[in-house]
């Protein structure tokens, strides 16, 4: 295992590889397909597509986040760098403000940066990407900046699962911690929650790749994540995730050592929440009930999973 003081990407910024990869990315903003939805814009012009973001990233917040996994935040916090804009359209997004309406700065190479260096000053385990699906890209062009200034923390790479197989590709030997969603099995189900029809074909390739790149999730002496891949699966009212299906191509075709976080926060919020809200999304109007959530834990057991998040009181 890598030493804490050498993630990946430091051997491809000593080459120059890094800064090679990220002048690519960069390029290819020309007509953007930086994401599945390929919309071909060209966004070095500024212009933007479904993700509401031009040539720069917006960033909605930067802090060391002390909610995440045990693992991430450690005692000393996850290094939280929230990207604005997304690639899902989500009627339940609890983040609407962020992902739909892109509430953020518009920041430049430098200070984004900055902005890792700032975290790594103040004590972070990591850097960790919010939603970055939409802006690899900048995040590697920032990057290269950070590595030349001393940045020594790891990446960890915090999606939504609907990332394009061409930049999870880009990543490989920069990010050590993937920690993709897996949101839906059912194509149906993720066409009319998040306006994406493939979106488990492509969680399924991504989450492969991502695998194939860093493998299980190995952690340090002190319980803090080093490398490996972390999944998060959010449980549906009504079984509309479903989970037992999720969790057994996870522990088939990946590895019965997949570390999974499955989540019992879902409330309604977003479109779902309004008061003339589409019947469409009459089924997903209520929380996720402690009987379906014990109900996925129990399935996803049985379909072979034995890596499962538990959450501590807060180490500070």
């Amino acid at each position: 295992m890598r030493s804490p003081t050498y993630p990946a990407y430091l051997a491809l910024a000593q080459s120059g590889e890094l800064k090679r990869r990220a002048a690519m990315a960069v390029s290819a903003l020309a007509s953007c397909r930086v994401c599945p939805r390929d919309c071909q814009v060209d966004r070095l012009q500024d212009r933007h597509g479904v993700c509401r973001t031009g040539r720069f990233a917006r960033v909605a917040s930067c802090f060391p986040h002390f909610g995440e996994e045990d693992c991430l935040r450690g005692w000393r916090g996850s290094g939280t760098i929230f990207f604005a804009g997304c690639n899902l359209r989500c009627a339940f997004c609890q983040n609407w403000d962020i992902s739909q309406e892109c509430d953020g700065q518009v920041v430049t190479p430098e200070p984004l940066a900055e902005m890792m260096l700032e975290l790594q000053e103040a004590g972070c385990h990591n850097i960790n990407w919010v939603t970055p699906e939409h802006v690899v890209p900048q995040a590697l062009e920032a990057l290269a900046l950070a590595a030349e200034q001393g940045l020594r923390l790891p990446i960890v790479y915090n999606t939504g699962g609907y990332d394009a197989l061409e930049s999870i590709q880009l990543l490989d030997g920069v990010v050590d911690i993937y920690m993709p969603d897996f949101k839906y099995w059912d194509p149906a189900t993720a066409a009319r929650l998040s306006k994406a029809r493939d979106y488990p074909e492509v969680a399924r390739q991504v989450i492969r790749e991502m695998h194939r790149q860093v493998g299980d999730l190995v952690l340090d002496e002190s319980g803090v994540a080093r490398r490996g891949l972390l999944i998060r699966h959010l449980v549906l009212p009504n079984d509309l995730a479903g989970t037992r299906s999720i969790a057994a191509w996870l522990a088939q075709e990946l590895s019965p050592d997949t570390y999974i976080n499955v989540m019992n926060q879902y409330h309604p919020a977003g479109t779902v929440a309004q008061p003339d809200a589409p019947a469409r999304y009459r089924d997903v109007a209520r929380p996720t009930s402690t009987a379906e959530f014990r109900a996925a834990l129990k399935v996803a057991g049985a379909a072979g999973l034995r890596r499962f998040d538990q959450r501590r009181a807060v180490l500070r």
